[in-house]
């Protein structure tokens, strides 16, 4: 508000502009129609402002392009916040449909919504970046550069059978080491493999892999808002929020192998025609 003064302009009067900008994109936001959005993929992920959850999902549609779908306010990241999540996607227009592709990472909260509306039709892949976090917290250091070595070579397979057995080879490499870490990449071995499953292309699954489009987006958010001192409310982190996402939404572009949608999309549609699981080892 210093600035405010300097030039003669009432700090109050500021003030209020701010906020009236800040609210008329609250509402566009929250009111947006995703009717004409079809989507893809949908990576959701969790920010905290005002000491609280907003769990965010950021889209990616059959062209490859990116929208940020919505946001809502929990206490906590858990599953009934996402639940309501969804029900505001499904009111603003947005088929919830099995097809789509969820990105996550291994929040229980989040995982637990999208298994209670998904059941075993669900397709989700865990942040692989997440996991291999998780995995090296385990370790001692001398094993950690060789541990995400082994992790990372497993991953970068193109075919599912290849990455599945080097990553069973390097489940039973980390049970010598650390029985927790062991167990850690057991929980998710299948959902991390989702990708590769489905076949999707080295490009595109880039992209899909873990929960960087989403978190680069809140990474967007934290620079806009780096001289807020604190938040008056969480009415006032639901302003900035819907403002600053829909700033960053204008940088955004397609993402790199988004010719390969289409034939991954065939894929997942004669999966589920076969009623297959895709947490269920081959």
């Amino acid at each position: 508000m210093e600035t405010a003064g300097a030039f003669g302009v009432l700090a109050g009067s500021l003030s209020r502009h701010i906020i009236g900008a800040t609210a008329k994109k609250l509402g566009e936001f929250k009111e947006r129609d995703l009717s004409g959005f079809r989507p893809f993929a949908v990576f959701v992920d969790t920010i905290f402002r005002a000491k609280v959850a907003f769990i965010v999902c950021l889209g990616i549609d059959l062209a490859g392009g990116k929208q940020v779908l919505g946001f809502w306010e929990g206490a906590t990241e858990n599953s009934e916040v996402c639940q309501e999540l969804f029900s505001d996607l499904e009111r603003r227009g947005m088929r919830l449909s099995k097809k789509i592709l969820w990105v996550s990472d291994g929040g229980s909260g989040i995982i637990k919504a999208l298994k209670d509306r998904f059941g075993k039709r669900l397709l989700h892949q865990r942040c692989t970046i997440h996991k291999g976090r998780n995995i090296q917290r385990h370790l001692p250091k001398r094993y950690r550069a060789e541990a995400h070595r082994r992790f990372r070579t497993a991953l970068e397979q193109n075919r599912y059978g290849d990455a599945r057995q080097m990553l069973v080879a390097f489940e039973q490499w980390l049970r010598g080491i650390n029985e927790s870490a062991a167990d850690s990449l057991l929980e998710a071995l299948e959902e991390i493999l989702t990708l590769h499953r489905l076949e999707v292309p080295a490009l595109l699954r880039k992209t899909l892999h873990s929960t960087n489009p989403i978190e680069s987006m809140f990474a967007t958010v934290r620079d806009c808002e780096g001289n807020i001192k604190r938040y008056r409310g969480t009415g006032m982190a639901q302003r900035w929020l819907a403002a600053v996402c829909l700033h960053g939404e204008q940088g955004f572009r397609k993402v790199p192998g988004y010719r390969s949608i289409a034939s991954v999309v065939k894929k997942i549609e004669a999966v589920q025609a076969e009623g297959h699981n895709l947490f269920e080892a081959a």
